[in-house]
């Protein structure tokens, strides 16, 4: 018994609806492999030691194990840097916990990871 063919008139919608379809199956996919290969650190604590320093411990999650700097910063009430610090990870495990000192230019409120990257 043969397979019914489309009305007369709607292979354009048939060709649309596929075409449509693997565009979104290759978004989908790409998502998935640029999320699978992210760089992410996640503050873990915080402590206003003083008017001239922060101590931040963070978690670093790396695809590969691969060397990372993370730059570690200071804000104030208002959300401006008084203080920065760049932070070298060796490559190892995935993920990681460190913990960095920030000195400040004035009393700090909280301490951020502004960025990670890979090195080398």
């Amino acid at each position: 018994m043969p397979l019914p063919r489309p009305a007369p008139g709607t292979t354009r919608w048939w060709v649309v609806g596929a075409v449509g379809i693997s565009a979104m199956v290759a978004a989908i996919v790409w998502f998935g492999l640029a999320s699978a290969n992210a760089l992410s650190a996640d503050v873990t604590t915080y402590e206003v030691v003083s008017d001239s320093e922060v101590k931040v411990a963070y978690d670093v999650h790396r695809p590969d194990g691969a060397a990372v700097r993370c730059t570690v910063e200071a804000q104030d009430v208002r959300h401006g840097r008084v203080g920065t610090v760049a932070d070298e990870v060796p490559a190892g495990a995935r993920s990681v916990h460190r913990k960095v000192t920030v000195r400040t230019s004035a009393r700090a409120v909280t301490g951020v990871v502004a960025s990670c990257v890979r090195v080398g």
